[in-house]
Order: structure tokens, then sequence, then C-alpha cells
């Protein structure tokens, strides 16, 4: 279910953070469906404990998941609601920046240029815009 590229510029704990929020967002992880325990996860993907420990810290951080003391970890009732509220944020954010391109003389073209080759980046995992 989840896999990690060593040699992405992308942190490996973003990587996994990033794969958390994709199947939650898909129904892969439904509400309330328990986590794979940092150490099982560490060795399945072959990464240290502490990065898998600090993605789950990012996860609770973010209200997308929640620690039970004694029984692991779960995904938190609301997080596909706070996932799609937060990339409807993006795309508020996206809307208000080509504004200001357009105000600024920035052919469409050339915003569509960049826009496309950051998502194309982006989705082959090569970087962040």
């Amino acid at each position: 279910m989840f896999s990690i590229d060593k040699y992405s510029r992308v942190p490996i704990y973003e990587q996994i953070i990033s794969q958390f929020e994709m199947h939650i967002a898909l129904g892969d992880l439904a509400p309330g469906q328990q986590l794979p325990s940092v150490r099982s996860l560490s060795v399945e993907l072959s990464v240290n404990p502490n990065t898998l420990q600090k993605a789950y810290a990012e996860l609770e951080r973010r209200g997308l998941c929640y620690a039970a003391p004694g029984n692991g970890r779960f995904i938190s009732p609301d997080a596909p609601e706070k996932l799609r509220r937060s990339r409807q944020a993006l795309l508020v954010e996206i809307a208000k920046t080509t504004t200001e391109l357009a105000q600024a003389g920035i052919p469409l073209g050339d915003v569509l240029t960049a826009v496309s080759s950051a998502y194309e980046s982006a989705a082959t995992g090569g970087g962040r815009a």
C-alpha cells in the first residue's frame, strides 16, 4: 500500500504523509481504521522508525489520525472532510494567485505552462514547485 523513493528530493516522512492523505481521500483508509504500527511499517519500508514517528506525529497534528494509548493509531472520524477542506483551500489560493498574475499582465499561456510543469513534476515525484 505504501512505497517510498529514497532518491527523491521529497523527505521520506513527507512522502509517507502524502500517501496516507491519498489513501484517506480515496477511501482506502476509512475513519476508525487502524494505522500500521511504526515498527511494522518501518520494517516493510526499510526506513528508520523515527522517520515514521515524525510522519505519524504530523498526521496527528493535522487531525487526520489519533492515538489510543495501548491500542495504536486510528484514522480520525472527520479525516476525509478535513482533507477535502484543506484541498479546497489550496484551490482558493490558486484562484488568488491567478488573479494576481492576470493583474500583473502575465499571459495565460505562460501561467498554464508553469502550472502544468509544476503539477507534472510533483505528480511524478520530481519535487515541489
